[in-house]
């Protein structure tokens, strides 16, 4: 019964009986026959078959619902039992924002899992609204995301401070200014991150004082991640603003340069997110590790 469900879920997840297949190393005909036993055990279609598309029906969205919730309790029930002898093991799924996960994860993953060599981690890298998303689905334990919006079912912890910094081309003649007025913003070529972005997002909402909006702005591209636009920006004379961790190594390698913007500091938190009520053991030991790296590092 488990591995139907694991069968159903994977299906119920790519809304695709070949790629469940692939995913589960088991041949179509086997994921079809998985999923008509399931079918026949609760005497209810679980998924609506138009040509080549599916989707779920009524009762499949019930099904996945609680087999969600089924799988979180077996992974729980795996760590804890673990601990117990002494031998950490499990599954994590963490969630990161882009810049989160290209510049700020990497070596907090590495040092946890040179402690915890038997707990698997799987990261999904999204925007903040695909990481809060994925873990209201309970597709992740965990997220670690930028932004001002806050979601009532969502627990925001503080974890990190960053900086925005409006960035160029060190060939750029902007860069001979002592300084940039607000005014000077409106004449400036911007590239920006796409919506669902939380730099976006902080980005509008530091703007807000001096009633400048993003429409304002003379935006030539919205791009999808921090490292499109460093490339593009070197190969351009655009401003974009910019986390102060995404360009170390081009300000050291003076490829960029940052241009100081009159009265306007744009700080914000990266926040570890997890969903309203108990935390898991795991997912505690995970945040307890991430947050003390950066304790030692401050």
């Amino acid at each position: 019964m488990d591995f139907r469900l694991k069968v159903f879920y994977a299906v119920a997840n790519r809304l695709s009986f070949t790629k469940a297949a692939t995913e589960l190393f088991i041949t179509q005909p086997a994921v079809s026959k998985h999923i008509q036993e399931l079918e026949e055990q609760y005497k209810i279609k679980l998924f609506d078959r138009n040509g080549s598309k599916i989707s779920l029906t009524t009762g499949g969205e019930i099904l996945l619902k609680h087999t969600q919730n089924v799988f979180e309790i077996y992974r729980e029930i795996d760590f804890d039992m673990s601990t117990l002898i002494n031998e950490r093991q499990g599954l994590l799924r963490l969630g990161a924002s882009t810049t989160i996960s290209q510049y700020i994860i990497p070596p907090l993953l590495a040092r946890f899992h040179q402690k915890l060599q038997d707990v698997k981690v799987n990261l999904l890298n999204g925007n903040t609204e695909q990481i809060e998303k994925a873990l209201l689905n309970k597709e992740i334990e965990i997220g670690i995301v930028e932004g001002q919006s806050k979601n009532q079912s969502i627990r925001y912890t503080e974890f990190l401070k960053d900086e925005l910094v409006l960035v160029c081309n060190s060939k750029n003649t902007l860069v001979n200014q002592s300084e940039v007025s607000q005014e000077d913003l409106k004449t400036m070529r911007f590239l920006m991150r796409e919506q669902g972005s939380g730099t976006l997002e902080v980005i509008e909402y530091a703007l807000k004082p001096f009633e400048i909006k993003l429409s304002q702005l003379n935006i030539e591209m919205q791009l999808g991640s921090t490292e499109s636009i460093k490339s593009y920006l070197i190969n351009s004379d655009c401003v974009a603003f910019i986390s102060i961790h995404a360009i170390e190594k081009e300000l050291k390698n003076k490829e960029l340069t940052i241009l100081d913007v009159k009265d306007l500091i744009i700080e914000r938190y990266f926040y570890i997110i997890t969903l309203q009520g108990k935390t898991d053991s795991l997912s505690e030991l995970f945040i307890k590790n991430i947050s003390s790296y950066y304790n030692l590092k401050l």
